[in-house]
C-alpha cells in the first residue's frame, strides 16, 4: 500500500500542473508520466532492501545521456556528461522543480520501504544487513572509482618482469598447449638466477619512465583529476 500511495502520489503531483510546467520543453524533457517510479531491488542476499533513489540531478542526467549519445555519436561520456551539467544549470526553476518532486516523492516510498522491513529484522539480522550494505557500498565505490581513472586516461601500470618473461616466452613456444606451455615457462622463470631475473626488472621500469610517451605526462593527468573531482562536487551541490 505505501508502494501504491507513492506512485499515486507522484502521478498526482506531476498530472495537468506537471504538463503545463512540461510546455515548451522540447525534446529535453520526457512525459512528466515517465517518472512514476516503482523502486529496483538489490540481490536477494540483501532481502529485498530498497535502493536509494536517483536524485533530481542524477535522474536528468541519465535521461538526457542517451539523447545526447544519439546526437554525438563520437564524443566520449565525459564530453557529454559536461553538456548535461550545463544544460541542467541553464534549466529553469519551473522544469528542475519536476525532477525534484519525483525525488521527494521516491525518498518518501523509499523511507517507508526502509522502515517497513526494518521494523521485521531481529538486531542481529540488522547488523548483519548493514555489514552487507556496507560492503556493497564499498565494492561500487571502487568500481566507480577505477571507471573514473580510466576515463580520465590514467597511465596504466608497468608490467611485472614475471609477466613480461612469460608473455615474450608464450609467443616464442610453438608444442603443446596453453596450460603445457605456461608450465613450461614458469619452469624456466624459476631457474633463473637472481641477476638474469634482475635484467628483466628493468624492464618495466624503464615503461614507467616513459609514461609521457603514452600521450600525457603524469603531472598534467593528475591536473586533469583534481578538474574532474571538482567538476564532479559541483554536479553532487546542484543534484
Amino acid at each position: 500500500m505505501a508502494l501504491l500511495r507513492g506512485v499515486w502520489g507522484v502521478l498526482n503531483a506531476l498530472g495537468k500542473s506537471g504538463a503545463d510546467l512540461c510546455a515548451g520543453c522540447g525534446s529535453r524533457l520526457r512525459s512528466p508520466f515517465s517518472f512514476a517510479y516503482v523502486p529496483k531491488w538489490f540481490s536477494s542476499s540483501l532481502s529485498g532492501y530498497p535502493k536509494k533513489p536517483m536524485t533530481s540531478y542524477v535522474r536528468f542526467s541519465k535521461e538526457q545521456l542517451p539523447i545526447f549519445k544519439a546526437q554525438n555519436p563520437d564524443a566520449k561520456n565525459s564530453e557529454l556528461i559536461k553538456k548535461i551539467a550545463k544544460l541542467w544549470r541553464e534549466l529553469p526553476d519551473s522544469e528542475k522543480k519536476i525532477y525534484e518532486d519525483a525525488y521527494r516523492a521516491d525518498w518518501q516510498v523509499y523511507k517507508e520501504e526502509i522502515n517497513r522491513i526494518q521494523e521485521q529484522l531481529t538486531p542481529s539480522q540488522m547488523v548483519s544487513l548493514e555489514k552487507e550494505i556496507m560492503q556493497k557500498r564499498l565494492k561500487k565505490k571502487a568500481l566507480i572509482k577505477k571507471r573514473e581513472l580510466t576515463m580520465l586516461g590514467k597511465p596504466k601500470r608497468p608490467r611485472s618482469a614475471y609477466n613480461i618473461f612469460i608473455a615474450e616466452r608464450f609467443q616464442e613456444a610453438r608444442d603443446g598447449t596453453s596450460q603445457v606451455k605456461l608450465k613450461a615457462i614458469n619452469e624456466n622463470w624459476k631457474n633463473l638466477s637472481n641477476s638474469q631475473k634482475q635484467v628483466q626488472l628493468l624492464v618495466p621500469r624503464n615503461k614507467a619512465d616513459l609514461v609521457r610517451l603514452r600521450g600525457i605526462s603524469p603531472g598534467k593527468w593528475l591536473i586533469r583529476v583534481e578538474t574532474s573531482h571538482q567538476d564532479h562536487r559541483t554536479h553532487e551541490e546542484q543534484g
